[in-house]
């Protein structure tokens, strides 16, 4: 078993006065992709957002990498190598797709300062990155935002990345573009916690699986065992994979 990189230790969040988060007990063992799933309102990206300290754990206990991170500030928690994509991507719509990346770059003051080497395997993941290289980022279409955004993420080596539902509406020929994305990532060792609704991509790309409903973790495990368990998808999900 895999050590692990990331642990959430009966984790409770309150956001103003509604206690979402009810006792998260979660693990991301390191070098893996672990699928996050569930019903709508169960809790997900709160506990994307709690790790990031953008909502503060009211309870409970946040370890990275062997250090407490529960308290720690946002940008103290991504400098220690953890990458966001939140589910609206948050891309800079008024900036061009080369300023939006030079910015994720914190050791870039331009784009001749971005490691190049790096650069050009972010091209060969996402040609539209390239293509669109000095296009308004507001411009591009939902697929490629979703490129760009995941782009930014990965600029620079990550320890781990955090992505909130990189497929949603996107076109099948796109979905494809982007499990072969992660499948790379996996390949070169990053971890990766992954939201995702659409069933397919998490079975070809999952190696754990945590599903949760109202606030808590209520089954974690193989991805591969819960694919092939008819009965406790729908016990846990409500439906097939």
């Amino acid at each position: 078993m895999s050590d692990k990189l990331l642990t959430l230790s009966g984790v409770h969040t309150h956001i103003g006065a509604y206690h979402i988060l009810h006792g998260v007990e979660l693990a991301v063992p390191r070098g893996q992709l672990t699928m996050l799933l569930g019903r709508n309102g169960a809790g997900k990206t709160t506990t994307l957002r709690t790790i990031l300290g953008l909502w503060r754990a009211s309870q409970g206990r946040i370890v990275f990498d062997g250090q407490d991170i529960t308290q720690a500030a946002t940008p103290q928690i991504a400098g220690r190598g953890i990458a966001y994509v939140p589910e609206n991507m948050g891309i800079f719509a008024d900036l061009t797709v080369k300023e939006n990346m030079v910015l994720a770059a914190r050791g870039a003051k331009n784009a001749s300062q971005i490691d190049g080497e790096r650069l050009q395997w972010i091209f060969s993941l996402f040609p539209a990155v390239e293509k669109f290289w000095n296009h308004p980022a507001g411009k591009l279409s939902g697929g490629q935002k979703q490129m760009l955004a995941v782009s930014r993420a990965i600029v620079e080596p990550r320890e781990l990345l955090i992505i909130d539902e990189p497929s949603k509406g996107l076109a099948p020929a796109i979905i494809n573009n982007m499990i072969g994305a992660f499948e790379q990532l996996k390949a070169k060792g990053v971890t990766i916690l992954l939201v995702e609704q659409n069933i397919n991509f998490a079975k070809r790309l999952g190696d754990t699986v945590a599903v949760m409903d109202n606030g808590v973790v209520v089954h974690a495990g193989s991805m591969k065992e819960l694919a092939e368990d008819e009965e406790l998808q729908h016990s846990l999900l409500g439906l097939a994979l």
